[in-house]
């Protein structure tokens, strides 16, 4: 098989559904290719309605959908789909992790497969995500650090053009390039890097385990790569609601500090990672102290300083 497509699926029927019809007309040109959706354990009648659509629009010789037991987030979704997957057919040269609220531009799995056939080396490419209407969102991105977690929390254009070189967001390219990360959302794996280091860490519930099994793969020998040729629309937060741009204030679930955290601590050790929470809280004090001063409308999730204090290594210690 040349390609596994994993779509993780949480109470996002009508998404994934959508997702699943986007695919379709673009498995002839990366064949033999397959989908497994894995349903969360949505109970809301999800499970239901994306079988009976894949048996409806005749989508059954090249997808199936496979029934979790419980929601274990998205590193564990995709690691049972990919788990079944191998057990059930020949393992893939490519494994791609989609997510539900996405559509696949034309032509999208064949320029990531091609790229990926031309160069042996990478090990991880990702996609050009964009808005409905063409516009690129950033896709491509460097690892988390002090200076990135202080540009961030502080959103000062100054601070960000003195800092660029570590801020988060890589700039934006038409042209392939190496990256540090790129978005989960549209991502393909290739098989020897999970036979290298393994699935998806499930320790993290959602929201930087793409960032980490990444940073696994680079350290293994192989680097991620941003594959622009390859578009695909990210209608961005729709499955999980946490970074819906309409819905900027909405309060972070604990999940995604806890996770954030995790990751600092593996990735940075204690004393760095502590460097890089002070940054991010004093960071978080200059923009509410600019938003007070300048009478600026304050852009960030509700109860961001407050919850990113209680999540922090100071409240939570130095135990990932």
């Amino acid at each position: 098989m040349k390609l596994l497509i994993v779509i993780v699926n949480y109470r996002t029927a009508d998404l994934t559904i959508d997702a699943l019809a986007s695919v379709e007309p673009e498995l002839a040109s990366v064949a033999p290719a397959r989908v497994i959706v894995v349903d969360n354990c949505s109970a809301d009648g999800s499970a239901d309605r994306i079988d009976a659509a894949i048996t409806a629009r005749g989508w059954g010789g090249w997808a199936m959908l496979l029934r979790a037991e419980r929601n274990g987030g998205f590193a564990y979704g995709n690691n049972r789909g990919v788990e079944r997957a191998f057990a059930l057919w020949p393992k893939p040269a490519y494994v791609h992790l989609l997510n539900p609220d996405t559509v696949v531009r034309a032509g999208g799995l064949a320029a990531l497969v091609k790229f990926m056939d031309g160069n042996p080396n990478i090990g991880i490419g990702g996609s050009r995500l964009e808005d409905p209407d063409g516009t690129p969102q950033a896709s491509a991105f460097r690892f988390p650090g002090v200076l990135s977690e202080l540009d961030h929390a502080v959103q000062l254009g100054v601070l960000t053009r003195v800092l660029s070189r570590w801020v988060s967001a890589a700039p934006i390219t038409d042209q392939p390039c190496p990256t540090d990360w790129v978005a989960g959302a549209s991502m393909i794996i290739r098989r020897q890097v999970l036979e290298a280091i393994g699935l998806l860490d499930e320790r993290y519930f959602m929201y930087f385990e793409e960032v980490a099994f990444i940073r696994r793969a680079l350290s293994a020998g192989w680097p991620c790569w941003y594959v622009p040729t390859s578009r695909v629309v990210h209608l961005v937060g729709q499955a999980s609601g946490v970074t819906d741009p309409r819905q900027s204030r909405r309060r972070r679930p604990d999940y995604w500090f806890e996770s954030r955290r995790r990751y600092l601590l593996t990735n940075l050790g204690p004393g760095r990672a502590a460097i890089a929470d002070l940054a991010h809280l004093l960071g978080l004090v200059a923009w509410r102290a600019r938003c007070l001063i300048e009478g600026k409308a304050d852009n960030t999730p509700a109860h961001l300083l407050a919850d990113s204090l209680r999540h922090s290594v100071f409240a939570k210690g130095f135990t990932s």
